[in-house]
């Protein structure tokens, strides 16, 4: 063991209660630290997994984010054209299935398509207002979470009746009907047909529980009064965060428009990045303020061994090696509070975890904690940090002393 070394240990053992002080302040910091971080950017994703995963990653419509360009203003430079509209156009993708083809032929993920109509849902008296997603039963699960959804009979139940139809779980509450029930559906042109509710869905997002429903395609075709209509090509990757990419690549190819989750919903992240902002503006000051009373104590052991750095600086130690000592003192007790800290932060993060919700509007009975490695490690790195820094300035005050000061009793 080197002098150094044992000297560090020596301080340290001599003050034990003060250490194990600042030790616990440092495990206190660490463990607080991990925990919030743990808490609240587990909350964080488990809110945009379900945001995620009650919509498809991109949703690619039949609008155009700019006019197509017209043969003339190919031909020449100083022709513009704006406002131009034909007598009728009409709705949906041209070519939807082999825009899907192509899209199928590179994407890692998964395609289907849909229809989107607007209806009024009638039954006992009551007209509700709602969204009609016509869906294929065999393509929508590998782009949403619809079949895991189903609260009361199943997705493959569009299929048992002519013209089925699921209702969101708010939406029939509404409503006040049932599976079985017969529902009377009024499309924007006028159209009126029955359907029968063959099963009820909860995403748990209430303005999509209490205003969509779900047919197959093509009953919602014949209520828009358009038959082969595909208006929304419904997209989900194997990578979440790069759907924005992927959908510049979808728009650029089909000069269709092409909406990520991502673009959906900037605001919110916007929010997200605010939040995250605050959560390590926390997490510092918890750690600055452990930090504090590692430099306490080392400025402590420095006030009390001025007659030992006197003798050590009589006998030629370098002022460079008695600030080494003190400054190891600091570290060393970091170390030890960032294990402790860790044990701790992981302690709390589990007794967290424990704490059940009961609510009727939340289908999550427990605080949604993130385990990972990253929170330890910038904790203990920024812990440590703070410890060499509080342990850096009563170290140099220590080496600047002059030990025939010290002697005579002058500091």
């Amino acid at each position: 063991m080197s002098l150094v070394l044992s000297i560090a240990l020596t301080h340290i053992r001599a003050r034990l209660r003060q250490t194990l002080v600042g030790l616990l302040g440092v495990a206190t910091g660490v463990g607080f630290s991990v925990m919030m971080a743990a808490l609240m950017e587990g909350s964080q994703r488990d809110f945009v997994s379900q945001l995620v995963d009650a919509l498809p990653h991109i949703s690619v419509s039949d609008q155009r984010r700019e006019p197509p360009p017209q043969p003339a203003e190919d031909a020449f430079d100083a022709v513009e054209i704006h406002g131009l509209t034909t007598p009728v156009i009409r709705p949906g993708i041209k070519n939807p299935y082999a825009i899907i083809a192509s899209i199928e032929s590179w994407l890692p993920g998964a395609v289907a398509p849909s229809v989107q109509s607007k209806a009024v849902l009638r039954f006992a008296g009551r007209d509700t207002a709602a969204s009609v997603v016509g869906i294929d039963p065999r393509r929508e699960p590998n782009v949403s979470k619809l079949a895991t959804q189903i609260v009361a009979g199943s997705l493959n139940d569009l299929y048992k009746s002519s013209n089925a139809i699921i209702l969101g779980s708010g939406l029939a509450k509404r409503i006040g009907a049932r599976v079985g029930n017969s529902v009377t559906m009024v499309g924007g042109n006028g159209r009126t047909m029955s359907a029968t509710v063959v099963a009820l869905s909860r995403t748990g997002v209430n303005q999509l529980d209490e205003n969509q429903a779900h047919t197959l395609i093509k009953t919602a075709q014949i209520l828009a009064g358009q038959t082969g209509l595909v208006n929304e090509i419904r997209v989900r990757t194997h990578d979440a965060m790069g759907a924005r990419e992927i959908a510049q690549r979808i728009e650029a190819e089909t000069r269709y428009k092409s909406v990520s989750w991502l673009e959906a919903n900037e605001d919110l992240l916007s929010a997200f990045q605010v939040r995250n902002f605050i959560m390590f503006a926390v997490v510092g000051a918890i750690l600055l303020v452990a930090s504090f009373g590692t430099y306490n104590i080392i400025s402590t052991i420095t006030h009390e061994k001025t007659r030992d750095i006197a003798i050590m600086k009589s006998l030629g130690m370098p002022a460079r090696t008695v600030r080494r000592i003190f400054v190891l003192e600091a570290l060393m007790i970091g170390v030890m509070g960032v294990i402790a800290g860790w044990a701790l932060g992981y302690a709390m993060s589990l007794g967290m975890g424990q704490v059940e919700f009961k609510s009727p509007f939340m289908d999550a009975t427990r605080l949604p904690i993130l385990y990972s490695p990253t929170h330890y490690l910038l904790a203990g790195a920024v812990a440590l940090a703070a410890s060499a820094i509080a342990g850096f300035f009563p170290a140099r005050k220590a080496a600047s002393l002059q030990p025939v000061d010290i002697i005579r009793g002058a500091s």
